[in-house]
């Protein structure tokens, strides 16, 4: 494990950099390109129903699993959660890889019930740029026509808030995905599937977020070196088959990096403090 150099102080609370360290789990379910594609893409066959009912059992389960600090984003059949490691702790990294191990069991648990194939789910860790969410001036007018509405009494304060409620701006982004390296990488190597040695319906841990990617915790296979040779993009995967919680994830016997630590493995930069804030100035 790199130490921290003298001339690396730690990181004060609060402190905000323009790049910032994440972890995102990426997971798809297995199969069901290829039973729509059976349907013809048209969902008024017969044979669509079950892959409909599908996706939303399993929008259903992500549903359930999402909160404040897992927050997610579905697509169709895919599904990426996502959040900012702390610089300064390991706590927030193990309450991720939780979470997601939880959320992988029941999406499986379900597939199983229903005869299906599974979900494959990838967590990977990545440097990202800071964003903020997109406005735009529709959006700006929606909000607007609501407050004019309500003050001048044709409308009651509960219709505006339902109405507020149901409003979609005509262009939004998850700015936590936006130019994330971990969301690619994840996104990469699931994709990527046996050919790449990441088989079947299996959870699989970027390395970089072990102090010693040969360590016991979590439990599984060892030395699952994926590469993408376009991109550029390699790493180590463990297949992890049990994943037990940690009492004190800041202890002694946590095997996780801190979010500067996974940015000092990345970036092969021990001082890769120095660098984010001089980035900062």
């Amino acid at each position: 494990m790199p130490k921290t150099p003298k001339n690396n102080p730690p990181v004060s609370q609060g402190t905000r950099f323009p790049f910032q360290v994440s972890i995102v789990a990426w997971g798809d379910l297995l199969g069901y390109g290829g039973k729509i594609a059976e349907a013809a893409f048209n969902p008024m066959d017969e044979r669509a129903k079950s892959s409909i009912s599908r996706m939303r059992e399993f929008h259903r389960i992500v549903a359930e699993h999402s909160s404040r600090h897992f927050p997610s984003l579905v697509i169709n059949d895919g599904v990426a959660a996502f959040r900012d490691l702390s610089l300064r702790s390991r706590s927030n990294g193990h309450e991720f890889l939780e979470k997601s191990w939880e959320l992988f069991n029941a999406i499986n648990a379900l597939e199983a019930r229903r005869g299906d194939p599974g979900i494959r789910m990838v967590v990977a860790c990545g440097f990202r740029m800071r964003g903020r969410r997109a406005k735009t001036e529709s959006d700006h007018s929606k909000v607007n026509s609501i407050l004019h509405r309500f003050r001048e009494g044709q409308m009651s304060a509960e219709q505006a808030i339902r109405e507020a409620s149901t409003a979609r701006p005509s262009f939004d982004v998850v700015p936590q995905l936006q130019a994330n390296f971990a969301f690619t990488k994840a996104y990469v190597a699931e994709s990527s599937g046996s050919g790449g040695g990441l088989p079947g319906s299996n959870f699989y841990l970027d390395t970089a977020l072990l102090l010693d990617p040969t360590c016991a915790w979590p439990s599984g296979e060892n030395g699952i070196m994926w590469r993408h040779n376009t991109l550029g993009l390699d790493t180590e995967f463990r297949r992890v088959t049990n994943l037990p919680k940690v009492k004190n994830p800041e202890g002694a016997a946590s095997e996780m990096r801190t979010g500067l630590e996974v940015a000092q493995f990345l970036a092969g930069d021990i001082d890769v403090l120095e660098a984010l804030r001089s980035s900062s100035k």
